[in-house]
């Protein structure tokens, strides 16, 4: 039996980041490549949010997935586990994104998609032999995915089973890596094998790991009929699509739908325009959000700051709106071009990016780029401000006596973010983040 060892790789300065988040999910990357490898294998698992790999155990091959913000990271982990004579193989968004810098930190590396490539690549690697790289074709088909490892799942983050029903978005928003991941556009599984996963899990919260819940949104309502009779609660990320259409949230909210994550970015329409994000009218946004709400099911939004049309005032505006909007949780992100994007593209060819230190993309400690219409001290400082207004015991009265959903749990999640960015967000924009950011505006 060969000892295989996965690896979800965390920084740990991404790790000190997230702590400021309270919920911050486990990838399910991980316990779904273990299902696909062939029979032979002992399999474990290292989700370094929680645990550490330990170097004195022997594996037959170690494989290691990550974002961009741990990319040194894990390829020092790489480089560290290959000189004791380990095969390491690399795979993920940042692999895919930037292949020939992966390449030089492992064995064999793996871009896009692997359902198929990944069980090729073992049987090649048994037989002693394997290629140095493993891409994507043709998209793979969804149909007869296996269900994922749950003894794999080690992470407490208040959810009972993460899984996906579709893969990729057919929006095309330029700060956006989905639409360099996933080529084929939206895919995807047969509603009965998801309702089956879905059921399968013992815990009561499932988190849909979707990229856009609602990008198919007939295909979305089949599989809410589908998945009511397991009475479980969920959440998922959605387009604002969803708040338009109300048989869509009547149908979410009777299968057990208590949040939507709501991608609206900006409050400026000349910021999403730029964005390619036109799609999200500033002017609706009040009455996507009510009307969500409306259907019982709380509204998380995440917004970005740093866009070219985006000045100083922007910060207040948003407040200004998500009070009024009464929305009930929202997540903050500075703007961040990563490598592969529209976005980096453009901005690299402006000489706009300020470093290639792919540990400062992490969007919410450093800006990486000089921004148009603010300084990157003022595009810091506001993103500051911001957390601390909206996660105020004064924000979230505010906005939770208008809430009409949820309060007894969405009240103590938002004290928990209140505590957790006190504790450990606005002492992580440290003196180095901000000098960085700052001498470069």
């Amino acid at each position: 039996m060969r000892r295989l060892l996965l690896v979800t790789a965390s920084s740990g300065r991404m790790q000190a980041i997230r702590r400021s988040r309270v919920i911050h999910f486990q990838q399910c990357t991980m316990p779904y490549l273990a299902a696909l490898t062939p029979p032979g294998w002992d399999i474990e698992h290292v989700d370094e949010e929680v645990e550490e790999v330990d170097f004195t155990r022997h594996y037959d091959l170690v494989g290691i997935t990550f974002h961009t913000p741990s990319a040194p990271h894990a390829y020092a982990l790489a480089d560290r586990l290959r000189d004791r004579g380990t095969p390491v193989v690399l795979g993920g968004p940042h692999v895919t994104l930037l292949p020939d810098e992966a390449e030089r930190h492992a064995d064999a590396i793996f871009t896009g998609e692997v359902e198929d490539t990944w069980p090729r690549f073992l049987r090649e690697f048994e037989e002693g032999r394997h290629a140095k790289r493993y891409a994507c074709g043709t998209p793979p088909s969804l149909v007869g995915v296996p269900q994922s490892r749950k003894d794999l799942f080690h992470r407490k983050d208040h959810s009972g089973g993460i899984m996906f029903a579709t893969r990729g978005c057919p929006s095309k928003c330029e700060f956006c890596s989905i639409i360099e991941m996933y080529r084929g556009g939206l895919r995807r599984r047969p509603v009965e094998e998801v309702a089956a996963e879905y059921g399968s899990f013992s815990g009561k919260v499932i988190i849909f790991w979707d990229d856009n819940i609602a990008a198919d949104i007939e295909y979305s309502k089949e599989l809410f009929r589908a998945i009511t009779p397991h009475r479980k609660w969920w959440s998922s990320q959605a387009s604002i699509h969803a708040g338009r259409d109300d048989e869509f949230l009547a149908l979410a909210a009777r299968s057990g739908c208590k949040q939507l994550f709501l991608g609206l970015e900006s409050v400026s329409q000349r910021s999403l325009n730029l964005a390619h994000k036109s799609f999200n009218r500033v002017k609706d946004y009040r009455d996507i959000v009510r009307n969500i709400q409306s259907h019982g099911i709380a509204v998380q939004v995440g917004v970005v700051f740093g866009f070219d049309e985006d000045q100083t005032d922007v910060f207040a505006d948003t407040l200004e709106f998500l009070e009024d909007a009464a929305v009930q949780n929202a997540t903050f992100n500075i703007l961040t071009p990563y490598p592969g994007t529209p976005l980096f593209r453009r901005l690299d060819a402006e000489g706009r990016i300020t470093t290639y230190d792919w540990s400062r993309y992490n969007a919410r400690a450093d800006v990486v780029f000089v921004p148009r219409r603010m300084t990157a001290q003022e595009l810091l400082d506001g993103f500051t401000w911001i957390n601390d207004r909206f996660y105020s015991p004064r924000s979230i009265a505010r906005r939770l006596s208008k809430s009409p959903t949820g309060l007894y749990w969405t009240l103590p999640l938002n004290l928990r973010y209140l505590y957790a960015w006190r504790k450990h967000g606005a002492a992580r924009l440290d003196g180095t983040a901000r000098l960085h950011a700052a001498d470069r505006s």
